[in-house]
């Protein structure tokens, strides 16, 4: 009888109906990227020209690697690519230890204060950067840690903390509580248990929670920009947007240059891929 269902016309209808939405949306996701990259390849003059064709079809120009050349040199992208790792590794891994951890108090160890403060973690998610740029600069600059790493990495982790640890509290308590009691019987202390069972158990949040958090702070320009004024310090966005000017900007070199920093991240979906599907499609069953 199945069989039958999925061989009749409305769901043969609704097969193309679905996959013809998929499609549209792929090219949405798929096209704009295939624009920046051939664009990439022209000069600026070029682009004004012609926007659409492809690189050296206009007339007396032709396809050059010169914006790449220049806007990794001009750019000390090197620099900025290791600053922006440094960044979003220090606050992916103190994110995760420090969400698990809490999410693992806040889900199985209730007391009287467990909610007001969780809380005080969830409401978190509803400040955005803007509503409290001048008062954490103020913060960094009064403590000495302006122009720094770690006056950088404690916001990151500060402001990546909230949703985080929503999110582990929320998975965590869909583990039995018969786990955690039959531990303690069996003399296990709370950061063994916490290791040895909770945050294994919780490795598609802590998936979840690693997406989320690095594909917001590779791409964070605000607070860096405020929060340091050495260019030895700054990360990829902040490199790419000195190609844009009031007045005038080099679309070649900024094309360039918005290729380079798209790189690494299209890299990094495409090496964890399977543990990126799992860890979404596990984390968004669990809660």
């Amino acid at each position: 009888m199945a069989n039958i269902q999925s061989h009749s016309p409305a769901a043969k209808v609704g097969k193309v109906i679905t996959y013809s939405v998929l499609l549209v949306f792929s090219c949405f996701a798929v096209v704009p990227l295939l624009w920046l990259f051939m664009n990439s390849f022209k000069t600026t003059q070029e682009f004004m020209i012609d926007k659409l064709s492809l690189p050296g079809q206009t007339e007396g120009y032709s396809a050059t690697l010169v914006n790449y050349i220049d806007a990794w040199t001009r750019g000390k992208f090197p620099t900025l690519i290791m600053n922006s790792v440094i960044y979003t590794a220090g606050t992916v891994i103190m994110v995760e230890v420090l969400a698990i951890m809490a999410g693992f108090g806040f889900a199985k160890l209730r007391c009287k204060a467990t909610k007001v403060l969780h809380g005080s973690f969830v409401i978190g998610i509803l400040l955005t950067i803007q509503c409290i740029m001048v008062p954490l600069f103020l913060l960094v600059n009064a403590i000495g840690l302006y122009n720094s790493r770690l006056g950088v990495l404690i916001p990151y982790i500060g402001i990546s903390l909230p949703m985080a640890v929503y999110l582990a509290t929320e998975y965590i308590k869909s583990i039995p509580d018969a786990l955690v009691e039959s531990a303690r019987i069996d003399g296990a202390s709370y950061f063994g248990i916490l290791a040895r069972i909770i945050a294994p158990m919780a490795k598609p949040v802590a998936v979840t929670v690693a997406i989320l958090t690095v594909s917001s702070i590779w791409n964070e320009f605000m607070l860096i920009n405020i929060l340091t004024s050495d260019d030895a310090l700054k990360s990829l966005p902040v490199g790419i947007n000195q190609f844009a000017g009031a007045l005038t900007t080099d679309y070649g070199k900024q094309f360039a240059s918005l290729v380079i920093g798209l790189i690494p991240m299209l890299a990094f979906y495409l090496v964890f891929r399977k543990e990126i599907t799992k860890g979404v499609a596990a984390g968004a069953v669990k809660g």
